[in-house]
C-alpha cells in the first residue's frame, strides 16, 4: 500500500484532543483558521504521497555519495526538496517579514510528520533549516537576518548545525574548534565537526552552517562557547552565493540507515564566519533551536512509525498464512489474534505519540502568543517526554512491522527493514533517551513538580469526566511517584528517569485517548482508546516501580562483575 498522509487524524487531534482552537484564537495566530489549516495539511499530504514517498526506497538503495568534494544526492531528492520549498513547507512558522507564513508550530509539526512519513532521509533537510531560521531570528544581527533568512526560508539555501567533534559528543563543553577575529567583524573558524546532517548537497545554491567554536580568550567548558554562521559560499554584494569559503566535506559517514541523508565530516580551515549572539553565549543561542528540534526529532520518528505501520497493515491484509478461528474473517493473517495485537498496539501508540507531540506544539504556540509562564513551563516539561516517546514509538512500531511480515520482514526487498534502520538514530539525535530523562527529572522537576502536577491535574479531570477508573488510578500513581522522586538524591532520580518519562508519556496517552473517545463515543477512536487504556497503559505500575527504585542495585556489580 502506498503511503497515505493521515491528514484526517491531524485535524481530529487538533480539534478534539489538544485544543488547537486556543491557538487560532490568539492575535498572533489569527490566520490559522480551520479552513487555512485544512488546506495546508491537505496540500502537504498530497506532496508527501505523490512526490516524496516514491523517493524513500531510492534513497536507501542509492545513497548520497561524495564525488570530487561535492555531495551527490539520491535520485529525485532535488525534486523533492523543490516541491517542499515551492509550497512554503521548509519554514511554515518563519516570520512573514522574511518570507515565512507565520504558521503555528502545531501546523509545522503536522507537516513535518507527513514529510517524514513520505521520505525520512529528506525530511532532515528542512528540519535543520527550521532550527537555524529560529536561532538566527532570535540571535543574529539585523544585517545577517536580511541576507540569510529570506534565502533559508525560500529553500534557495539550506542549513546545518555543527556541534559534535570526535572528542566532544553530548559534552559540548569539550569542543576544540576555534574562531580568531579577522579585525573586520568577521572571524576565521578552524576545526573539524562530525555527524553533520545535510552538510552539503547538489540542489541548493548554498549551505549555511551554524558552528560552535571558541574565541581566543574563551573560558573552559560550556561558558566559553560561541556560535558562528559560516556559509559554504560567501554572499556577494547582492547577497547571492559567491566565492567558495575555506571549508569542505572530508567524508560521509557509513550509517545503519538514512542512507539518502548525507552525514558529513566537515573541515573548517580559517573559514570566514560571523558571530551569532553574544560572545561566549553560543550554547544559549543553540538551545533556542534545540527544544523545537527535539520536538522535530520525535515527530521525525513518528512519521517513520506511521509509514511502517501502513506498510505492515498492507502486508497483513494481503498475506494468506494459516487458519484463524474467526468467523467471517478476511482469510489473511489479519485474522490472527497476535497480528491484531501488534497492529492495534502500533496504531494506538502512534495516536498517543501524535497527540503528545501536538499538545507540546500547542503549548509552544501559546507560549509564543501569550508569553504566559504556565505555557512556557508546560512546553518545557513536555519536551523531553515527547522527544523520547516519539523516538520509542517510531522504533517500536518499525520493529513490530518487521514481525508482522515474519520472515519476509528480514528480507530487504520488502522494505520493512528500512524503516527500522532509518528510525533508530532518533533515540540519539538531539540528546539521547538518557539525556532527555535526565533533563526531565533534573531541570524540569526543579520547580518542585509544579509543571508535572499541573499536567496530572488535567489528566485527572479527563478521567473524572470520562468516568475511567483506570486512568484516574494511573494518574494518582504517577503523582505519588513524582513526589517520591522529588525526595530522592539526584543519582537515584537519574536511575529511574527513562522509565519515569515513559510512564508519564503512557499516562498522557491515556488522557488523549480518553478525550478522543469522548469526542467520538461510538466510533473507531473510542475502540482504539479502550485497547490503549487496557493494554499499553497497564505497563505504568511496573515502570513506576523501576523509576522509584533508586540507583543502589545498579552499582552493586563491580566492573569485573559486569565483565564476567
Amino acid at each position: 500500500m502506498p503511503y497515505r498522509a493521515p491528514v484526517s487524524e491531524f485535524l481530529f487531534c487538533l480539534e478534539h484532543v489538544v485544543g488547537f482552537d486556543r491557538v487560532a484564537a490568539t492575535e498572533r495566530f489569527a490566520e490559522a483558521t480551520p479552513e487555512t489549516v485544512t488546506a495546508m495539511l491537505t496540500e502537504a499530504g498530497r506532496i508527501c504521497e505523490e512526490v516524496l514517498a516514491p523517493l524513500n526506497r531510492a534513497g536507501d538503495l542509492h545513497p548520497a555519495r561524495l564525488e570530487n568534494g561535492v555531495v551527490r544526492t539520491s535520485p529525485g531528492f532535488g525534486d523533492g526538496w523543490r516541491a517542499i520549498a515551492e509550497a512554503g513547507f521548509v519554514a511554515l512558522a518563519a516570520d512573514p517579514e522574511h518570507g515565512g507564513l507565520g504558521m503555528p508550530m502545531a501546523v509545522t509539526s503536522s507537516v513535518n510528520e507527513m514529510i517524514a512519513g513520505g521520505c525520512l532521509a529528506l525530511q532532515l533537510a528542512p528540519l535543520m533549516s527550521q532550527g537555524q531560521i529560529e536561532a538566527l531570528d532570535h540571535h543574529a544581527s539585523d544585517d545577517l537576518k536580511a541576507i540569510y533568512l529570506p534565502k533559508l526560508v525560500s529553500g534557495e539555501w539550506n542549513a546545518t548545525m555543527n556541534l559534535t567533534e570526535s572528542q566532544a559528543g553530548s559534552d559540548v563543553g569539550a569542543i576544540r574548534s576555534r574562531a580568531e577575529p579577522n579585525g573586520d567583524g568577521t572571524y576565521a573558524v578552524t576545526g573539524q565537526k562530525i555527524y553533520i546532517s545535510w552538510g552539503d548537497n547538489d540542489f541548493t545554491e548554498n549551505t549555511i552552517h551554524l558552528v560552535l567554536a571558541r574565541l581566543p580568550d574563551a573560558p573552559s567548558g560550556t561558558k566559553g562557547i560561541s556560535l558562528f554562521l559560516v556559509p559554504k559560499r560567501l554572499p556577494d554584494a547582492d547577497g547571492n552565493a559567491g566565492v567558495a569559503n575555506a571549508l569542505k566535506v572530508v567524508s560521509l559517514e557509513h550509517k545503519l540507515g538514512l542512507h539518502g541523508s548525507p552525514t558529513c565530516v566537515m573541515q573548517y580551515d580559517g573559514a570566514t564566519g560571523w558571530l551569532v549572539g553574544e560572545e561566549h553565549g553560543g550554547l544559549a543561542a543553540m538551545f533556542t533551536m534545540m527544544n523545537n528540534a527535539r520536538l522535530g526529532v520525535g515527530v521525525h520518528a513518528l512519521g517513520a512509525g506511521e509509514a511502517a505501520y501502513q506498510h505492515a497493515l498492507a502486508y497483513a491484509m494481503d498475506r494468506v498464512q494459516g487458519r484463524a478461528p474467526v468467523q467471517g474473517g478476511t482469510g489473511t493473517i489479519l485474522d490472527h489474534a497476535d497480528v491484531r495485537r501488534m497492529l492495534t498496539g502500533m496504531k494506538a501508540d502512534i495516536f498517543a505519540s501524535r497527540a503528545l507531540s501536538l499538545d507540546l506544539a500547542v503549548a509552544i504556540d501559546m507560549a509564543t502568543a501569550t508569553g504566559e509562564p504556565a505555557w512556557i513551563a508546560r512546553a518545557a516539561f513536555l519536551t523531553p517526554i515527547a522527544k523520547n516517546f516519539g523516538a520509542e514509538t517510531g522504533m517500536a512500531v518499525a520493529d513490530a512491522g518487521i514481525q508482522v511480515h515474519g520472515g519476509m520482514g528480514f528480507i530487504e526487498e520488502t522494505g520493512a527493514a528500512q524503516f527500522a534502520r532509518d528510525v533508530r538514530v532518533s533515540a540519539i539525535y538531539e540528546g539521547t533517551t538518557g539525556i532527555q530523562g535526565a533533563d526531565l527529572v533534573g531541570r524540569k522537576l526543579s520547580d518542585g513538580g509544579a509543571a508535572a502536577f499541573a499536567l496530572l491535574d488535567e489528566a485527572g479531570r479527563t478521567a473524572a469526566v470520562a468516568g475511567d477508573a483506570r486512568l484516574a488510578g494511573t494518574v494518582e500513581a504517577l503523582r505519588e511517584a513524582t513526589r517520591a522522586l522529588l525526595e530522592m538524591e539526584i543519582n537515584d532520580r537519574l536511575a529511574g528517569s527513562v522509565p519515569y518519562a515513559r510512564a508519564f508519556a503512557l499516562t498522557l496517552g491515556g488522557h488523549y485517548h480518553a478525550r478522543a473517545a469522548m469526542a467520538e463515543p461510538d466510533g473507531p477512536h473510542a475502540r482504539l482508546a479502550e485497547s490503549f487504556l487496557a493494554r499499553q497503559m497497564s505497563a505504568v505500575p511496573g515502570l513506576l516501580a523501576e523509576a522509584t527504585r533508586g540507583a543502589g542495585d545498579l552499582y552493586s556489580l563491580s566492573p569485573d562483575d559486569l565483565a564476567a
